[in-house]
């Protein structure tokens, strides 16, 4: 397709998705700019330790934020306790470096950070690139504060071609020795990094009694291409679910009487298994149904017809045909960018998929105007999993898995059409409204 007949799409969301991913280097960041947003929108805040009374059941948005977790929902003029959810499901985390408990490493002369591998990160895309450093400190009141060092701070330098000739042919990383980050010159001292940290977040060192921080790329996300047709950015799995899922909740919440509770649920550790309080695995999405039906006057029986009705679309990022690997791809699946989101099948039930929910979605994409398009992997190469199954599995519900495709999955920076942020945020507006 030449650059005279793509079709012309307003940018405008994906623009908005780069500032996003800019405001968002962690989990604990992207949960605070979803939450910044909702409030914006006129959504209410809920404590989980409060009582959720008949007031905070009624209508209009609410929302709850655990760490680097956050459930937001849309209650309808009229809805019955037992009027069924739909769920746009994502993940706040992405694969990266993260600081160990006691960071402040030196050797040969170098300063130096000891990190722990997050997730599945592509190793070599972490190399001779300029890393920040963010994520959440714990004080001694027992409040957190958020720290974001968006600024060259840290690298992982590469061995030169002359220290290791065969670099080109097969490059092999240790994980403890050759991904530590240098950071400075000099003898460590303990407590120098999370000093440093604690300056920049504008706190006491002594008031700091724990930390999860860790490292982010600072190139901030950009358009490429000849006709800018594409989007690089860090983190796009998948801040770029989390972004589109929310957008289409607030374009469902002001729609007229949507037929179901339109919920967004973006989660925490998807990339390490999902077993956590803030994880899909964890009974954080289940509560927050079973309290939002309860507070409308509801009891067990109406929270059991609520999920049995219930729909949940896991979105999360697939790939893209690569032009230098094609022979990777299933030969008659080569989904492209800017073609559409993707609807992802497995039949051993690493994607939730079934016909039931595949009939949903499509239907959705319909109704939004947008093209669909199918990922399924080479038998050759398992595939990876999602929130999907786990969802389907914890509460029984028909899920679907579905996303944008890309390419360079799990690197430091990852690429997409520029066009599909917004395809994908289309078919869920049209997939929550129901």
């Amino acid at each position: 397709m030449t650059s005279q007949q793509r079709p012309a799409f307003d940018r405008g969301h994906t623009e908005d998705l780069a500032a996003f991913v800019r405001s968002a280097p962690t989990p604990y960041h992207a949960a605070a700019s979803v939450a910044e947003r909702l409030d914006a929108a006129g959504f209410r805040r809920v404590d989980e330790n409060e009582r959720w009374t008949q007031a905070a059941g009624g209508a209009g948005g609410r929302y709850v934020v655990r760490g680097g977790a956050v459930i937001a929902w849309y209650v309808p003029e009229g809805a019955a306790p037992h009027t069924p959810f739909r769920v746009v499901g994502a993940h706040t985390d992405s694969p990266n470096l993260r600081v160990k408990p006691q960071p402040d490493l030196d050797a040969q002369g170098w300063r130096q950070v000891a990190v722990e591998i997050y997730g599945g990160p592509l190793l070599n895309s972490w190399l001779d690139r300029d890393l920040g450093i963010a994520g959440r400190l714990s004080l001694r009141d027992g409040s957190t504060r958020l720290v974001n060092v968006d600024r060259p701070l840290l690298r992982v330098p590469q061995l030169a071609i002359h220290l290791d000739r065969s670099a080109n042919d097969s490059l092999s990383l240790d994980r403890q020795r050759h991904l530590q980050p240098v950071w400075g010159l000099g003898e460590a001292t303990e407590g120098d990094l999370v000093a440093f940290v604690a300056h920049e977040a504008g706190v006491e060192e002594a008031e700091v009694t724990g930390w999860d921080l860790m490292a982010h790329d600072v190139q901030p996300p950009s358009f490429l291409g000849r006709d800018r047709e594409l989007f690089a950015s860090p983190r796009l799995d998948n801040l770029l679910s989390v972004h589109a899922g929310l957008a289409a909740l607030l374009a469902a919440a002001d729609a007229p009487g949507p037929a179901y509770v339109p919920v967004l649920a973006a989660f925490d550790h998807e990339e390490s298994g999902s077993q956590s309080d803030t994880g899909a695995g964890g009974p954080l999405l289940g509560r927050v149904f079973e309290r939002s039906v309860l507070a409308r006057g509801g009891d067990q029986e109406d929270v059991l017809r609520a999920l049995a009705a219930t729909v949940c679309a896991s979105s999360d990022v697939g790939h893209a045909v690569h032009p230098n690997y094609a022979e990777r791809h299933d030969p008659s699946h080569h989904p492209r960018a800017n073609g559409g989101p993707i609807l992802k099948t497995n039949v051993n039930q690493r994607y939730a998929t079934d016909g039931v929910g595949r009939a949903v979605f499509a239907a959705a994409c319909e109704r939004a105007g947008v093209p669909m398009q199918h990922f399924v992997s080479n038998n050759t190469i398992p595939c990876g999993t999602t929130i999907g199954p786990i969802t389907a599995a914890r509460y029984g519900i028909t899920t679907v898995d579905i996303g944008v495709p890309l390419l360079s999955m799990h690197s430091a920076r990852e690429l997409a059409g520029a066009d599909d942020p917004h395809l994908l945020a289309s078919a869920l507006a049209a997939f929550l409204a129901g």
